[in-house]
C-alpha cells in the first residue's frame, strides 16, 4: 500500500521513480561500462561474476575481465566485457 502511495505521488510531483521508490537505475553504455545506482550492497565479486544487492532484487552481472570502476554510497560502475545482466528476487 504504502509503495502504491509514493508511486502516485512520483507521478503527480513529476519525480522519476528511481529516486522516489529508491528503486535501482541501470544505464550500460555499450558492453564495456554498466552503471547502477540506487544499490545496496555487493553480494560477490569476481572477473566473471558480479551480484549487487538492490531494494528491488538482486542484480547479476556476467562476463569477462570485470572491474569494478567507481564506488560511491549511491552508485556502483562494472567495467569489463559484459555479456549478461539478470536480476533475482532477495
Amino acid at each position: 500500500m504504502q509503495f502504491k502511495l509514493k508511486e502516485r505521488a512520483a507521478g503527480f510531483f513529476s519525480l522519476p521513480k528511481e529516486v522516489a521508490l529508491d528503486l535501482p537505475l541501470l544505464t550500460a553504455t555499450g558492453r564495456g561500462e554498466l552503471s547502477i545506482e540506487n544499490y545496496r550492497n555487493l553480494l560477490e565479486f569476481s572477473a566473471e561474476k558480479i551480484r549487487i544487492r538492490t531494494r528491488d532484487g538482486v542484480v547479476v552481472v556476467t562476463g569477462e575481465g570485470l572491474a569494478l570502476g567507481q564506488i560511491t554510497t549511491e552508485n556502483v560502475i562494472v567495467k569489463g566485457k559484459i555479456s549478461g545482466v539478470l536480476f533475482h528476487d532477495a
